[in-house]
Formats: C-alpha cells, structure tokens, sequence
C-alpha cells in the first residue's frame, strides 16, 4: 500500500463538477493498493500517516501530527500509485489491486482511521473520474509505503 501524503491548507475532490469530498487545514492522502495488501499494511499506513510529525509547532518545527492540530483528512484511491515505470514507457498496473478488492481495502482504511483515531474522513468516489484541488501547505509532500520500499 502507497501513499502521497501532503499538508494542506484545504484540499477538496469533484466528480461531474460536484464536490464529493472537502477538509480545510490538514492531510490530502492519495493511497494506492496493491495486489498483496492486507489488513496489516492498513494499519501501519494509516498510522503512520496520522502520527507523522510534519504541522509546525510554535517554533515552527515541524513537530506535531494530524491529531496535535486537531486537522482533517481527505483520503482518495488513486491505482496509479502502483504503477511501475521502471521499463518502457507505458506503466504497469499489473501490482495495483483488482478494483473490487482495493474497494474493501480502500474502505477497510478509512474505517480503522475513523474508528481508531476517532476522526471523520473525507473521501472521493471509488472508480469514478476525479477532479482533486490541492492547496500544498509548505509545500510538503511525503510518500509512504507499508513494504518500505521507498
């Protein structure tokens, strides 16, 4: 599992011109599943990303997480994170998980972020086109992955 984890100072996502999903300060989290996710890269990832120390503290250190500044969390499936562009020219898709699949994971990790954090999760529209607007605050943008490949 994969994601790009980015501070933002609002961050929102439309489907036909209709937002679906929007957070002001906070976290904009595009998460790619892969073929051999499970439940325990669900809950690495997520807690990795809502205890990554990135806000800045009144030092202006980056040294406080997700829930230290009470922030919000938009969490949208993104497949070509598991793209692999290391041959050719056209990625492969062959380790992105299979749509119905990555759907249980995709809602698997919003629900263990809701439940065990007891924060709400904006989200986009599984499988649909997506129009994200980014405000990158910083700008800082991190990838995580629960192999630890990168």
């Amino acid at each position: 599992m994969r994601a790009v984890v980015q501070r933002v100072s609002s961050s929102s996502v439309s489907v036909n011109d209709e937002v679906v999903g929007s957070i002001g300060p906070g976290l904009n989290v595009l998460l790619g599943i892969g073929t051999n996710d499970n439940i325990k890269d669900i809950e690495y990832l997520a807690d990795k990303i809502i205890n990554l120390r990135i806000f800045e503290d009144d030092d202006e250190k980056m040294n406080l997480s997700l829930l230290d500044t009470k922030g919000e969390i938009l969490v949208i499936s993104q497949f070509t994170l598991q793209g692999d562009c290391r041959k050719g020219r056209r990625p492969s898709f062959i380790e992105a998980a299979r749509p119905k699949e990555a759907l249980e994971l995709y809602k698997a990790f919003v629900e263990y972020i809701e439940d065990t954090y007891d924060l709400s999760v904006e989200t986009g529209t599984f499988q649909e086109h997506m129009a994200v607007d980014i405000q990158n605050d910083g700008p800082v943008t991190l990838l995580v992955d629960s192999k630890k490949e990168f």
